[in-house]
């Protein structure tokens, strides 16, 4: 017979138990502080653990453990020294995210095992988290972390998979940035990587997505699918070991030859990243979750005054296209000198210097093109009250880190977009983070492009304003007319931007939609790719709401700033929106389909709103959700903006009661009150 003694913690309500079968087989409960989201973590041979919201079960017994070169497994045969529970309930300044003050609210169970580790588990009202930690001495490697979700049913899931197939190593060395697909779980490619966030449907209507954050100096969790009946098995990139330089992209990259048979080496005692499953009855609490933000360490830059976000005057997506100028437009100081101009005119905070800027092939970034005059650029962009960004490829960043930072920070730039990492495994995490370290040494903002998804680094480097990690509107340049961005536009919001930041980069003033021949009676679209004069999918609204739907407190204008001059209306839009809010909400939507936001910066409520190709019409009360009702700016779809993706309106009419905006395929809307 079972010896069985149950402990009970009362603190404002029963959020802990601990059930003892034997000596050393445990289940210990662990609940929100609403109590509506519970884990059992079942101590026995092995540790599972499960996820249930108002009594669903939606993970099932899920082991966990980690490897270790030595011959021990974190997780065989666990023997308990100490178990720990606290309740948390404080506020998070949070200066550069979505909302300035983030409400932390959780209930938390460490527990402490022989051989010199532990899990620590937190229930949210909207999810689980989980995390190893170590006060293990001396060095040693991390073989493998296992990390297999069992969910309860052949559910759908909602999956980026790596951007192409092939062996491995090709699957590895890629930079995050693909469509998502929605299959079940049982048809999901076995022999294809996805990456973080992902999401599952689950029972009576609720969804897992999962994620992770505090990723620091460890590699970034895939998953593959496997054969194993609703089971999703985490995958981690070994450390590799020897790379060929000159390689890649205008010999701008490395590429890794071999690597080791560990994932990680770890050399102190450490916490190592949360797992996070976070569950909602909907997707518009999905896109209101900010579990990934709350779980990351604290910013360790005390002062952050110096730490301008804003928008950014782009050259690269245009191709440096300028029209009507007397000059050659190109990577040259007189284009430069128009785009600061552009900048200088509109009130937009920077203008950034894109590849081309230094000697091209080389892994140098102190050799400068000749015809670039970089401090007669940053002296003109400072008398217009502009600052300057300069772009960096990875490697030749990584060599002369230090020194790059430190002569370009006392030549006057700002900031820097940092490209083409293309992998998580633990030496490009522990990159990441040397570069957010090394910039804050010199007052230097940073932009990781060409990188995996934010992971918490945000918070603890808020220099750190943006990642790319996105499918943005790069792509647009050479994707076929089979992508189908204008769906991945209403997709992102629910899975990718729950992690952080986007940096997207949109703003086009080109843009295709799906139009009817009337001859034929097709539906035909009119985009296709153009890397010189490149266009966007969906209307000009869908491309201004995405200002107000996406987050990026360094938000680029990708077109020149000749078309932005044809296009003065949007123009001023662009330009004045803000890029950092003082609060969020998402107020109504369905992934892959529609989303509507409204941010509060000051006084001032911007409400956006994107569509995916189903023409739709939404019902807003203004001072339901921005507590005023008047006066109020509308930009909208035109009438004709189905066969016309420019055409749009905007005007200015009082609101006392509700509000009906119109979207066309492919639309969106703003309302600024």
């Amino acid at each position: 017979m079972k010896n069985t003694i149950s402990i009970t913690l009362f603190i404002s309500m029963i959020f802990f138990t601990v059930t003892t079968f034997g000596a050393n087989s445990k289940k210990i409960k662990l609940s929100s502080p609403d109590g509506k989201t519970e884990t059992q973590i079942n101590i026995e041979k092995d540790i599972r653990y499960s996820v249930s919201q108002d009594n669903v079960l939606v993970l099932a017994p899920s082991k966990i453990a980690m490897i270790l070169s030595d011959g021990i497994t974190w997780g065989t045969d666990p023997k308990i020294k100490d178990i720990q529970e606290k309740s948390v309930n404080k506020i998070i300044d949070a200066p550069f995210y979505k909302t300035k003050k983030v409400a932390d609210q959780y209930n938390q169970v460490t527990i402490q095992f022989e051989k010199n580790w532990g899990l620590e588990f937190r229930v949210y009202n909207d999810g689980v988290a989980y995390r190893f930690t170590s006060t293990k001495k001396g060095s040693y490697q991390v073989v493998n972390e296992i990390a297999n979700y069992q969910f309860t049913n052949d559910a759908n899931a909602t999956v980026p998979y790596v951007y192409s197939p092939g062996d491995q190593e090709h699957q590895l060395s890629q930079s995050f940035e693909n469509t998502y697909t929605r299959l079940k779980i049982s048809e999901l490619d076995k022999d294809r990587l996805m990456f973080l966030p992902l999401s599952v449907e689950a029972p009576k209507g609720k969804r897992v997505t999962i994620t992770e954050s505090d990723l620091r100096n460890y590699p970034g969790m895939y998953f593959k699918a496997t054969e194993k009946e609703n089971t999703l098995t985490a995958f981690y990139a070994p450390l590799r070991n020897e790379v060929e330089e000159h390689s890649g992209y205008n010999n701008l990259q490395v590429i890794v030859k071999s690597r080791y048979k560990y994932i990680a080496e770890i050399k102190n005692a450490r916490n190592f990243p949360w797992r996070a499953a976070i569950v909602t009855d909907n997707d518009v609490d999905l896109a209101n979750t900010t579990m990934t933000y709350k779980l990351a360490e604290e910013s360790v830059i005390k002062n952050t005054d110096w730490i301008k976000p804003g928008k950014v005057a782009w050259d690269w997506w245009n191709n440096w296209n300028l029209e009507g100028v007397d000059f050659k437009a190109g990577i040259n100081n007189e284009t430069y000198k128009y785009y600061i101009d552009f900048a200088s005119k509109n009130g937009v905070e920077y203008v950034i210097l894109d590849e081309g800027w230094s000697v091209n092939k080389v892994y140098d970034l102190m050799q400068v093109v000749p015809e670039i005059n970089l401090e007669e650029l940053i002296a003109y962009a400072k008398e217009r009250n502009v600052d300057i960004i300069l772009w960096a490829g990875y490697y030749a960043f990584d060599k002369d880190m230090e020194k790059v930072c430190k002569h370009y920070s006392q030549m006057g730039v700002k900031g820097f977009k940092v490209d083409f990492m293309n992998g998580d495994d633990q030496e490009m995490v522990y990159f990441n983070e040397r570069v957010a370290k090394m910039c804050a040494k010199y007052e230097l903002i940073a932009d990781l492009h060409g990188t995996y998804k934010p992971a918490g680094l945000q918070r603890t480097y808020p220099n750190i304003l943006n990642f790319e990690g996105v499918h943005g509107l790069e792509q647009m340049k050479w994707q076929p007319a089979t992508c189908d961005q204008v769906t991945y536009d209403v997709t992102l919001p629910f899975i990718r931007m729950i992690s952080g930041p986007v940096d997207y980069t949109q703003g086009a003033m080109n843009n295709a939609v799906k139009a009817l021949n009337t001859i034929t009676n097709v539906v035909e679209t009119q985009y296709y790719p153009n890397f010189s004069k490149p266009m966007s999918q969906g209307t000009r609204m869908h491309q201004l709401a995405e200002y107000v739907i996406f987050l990026s407190p360094l938000n680029m204008l990708c077109d020149t700033p000749t078309n932005y001059e044809k296009n003065p209306v949007s123009t001023e839009f662009i330009a004045s929106i803000p890029t950092v809010w003082d609060e969020t909400k998402t107020i109504e939507g369905k992934m892959g389909e529609y989303i509507v936001t409204a941010r509060r910066h000051g006084d001032t409520w911007f409400i956006g709103g994107l569509n995916n190709w189903d023409a739709r019409e939404i019902i807003i009360n203004l001072k339901e959700i921005t507590g005023k009702s008047g006066e109020a700016t509308i930009f909208k779809d035109g009438v004709n903006a189905d066969m016309n993706g420019v055409d749009f309106v905007k005007k200015t009419e009082t609101v006392t009661g509700n509000l009906t905006i119109r979207m066309a395929p492919g639309g969106g809307f703003v309302v600024k009150i």
